[in-house]
């Protein structure tokens, strides 16, 4: 029986495969080849310290999980502006997950430019997306 966590993570990611023509990894390593509209790589991250309540027992977290965004080609800065907004429009649609959690919410990128030998830069960013849920037990 999946966890609560990875029950939500899973919802996650399955959110982000509605992102038109971009496809998603989960703890996957860079490939070698980014596809033209770009690549999402959704890492677990960090679930951090829960807030608890006593009077029903209850873990609550701000779960920090990463989106490595990458995109590649000559017109990165456009490619990157638009694989982000295709972000925010996915989790707009479902804040709750389908009910799996309290509130989703994307922290703003800050990208960088890498370069690669022989091939076209990419742009990347890590994509801070909280977590907002409650457990019953820290390791369910």
């Amino acid at each position: 029986m999946p966890t609560t966590r990875e029950t939500i993570l899973t919802a996650l990611a399955d959110l982000l495969r509605t992102v038109p023509h971009v496809p998603v990894l989960r703890g996957e390593v860079l490939p070698e080849r980014v596809p033209s509209a770009g690549l999402l790589i959704l890492r677990d991250g960090d679930p951090g310290d829960p807030g608890v309540t006593l009077s029903p027992l209850r873990y609550h977290y701000q779960h920090r999980a990463e989106i490595e965004a990458v995109v590649q080609g000559t017109d990165r800065d456009s490619a990157f502006a638009m694989l982000t907004a295709r972000i925010g429009a996915a989790l707009a649609v479902d804040r709750t997950l389908g009910g799996r959690c309290d509130w989703v919410e994307a922290e703003a990128p800050r990208p960088v430019d890498l370069p690669v030998e022989g091939a076209a830069s990419l742009k990347a960013a890590v994509i801070t997306v909280v977590l907002h849920y409650s457990t019953t037990d820290p390791l369910a």
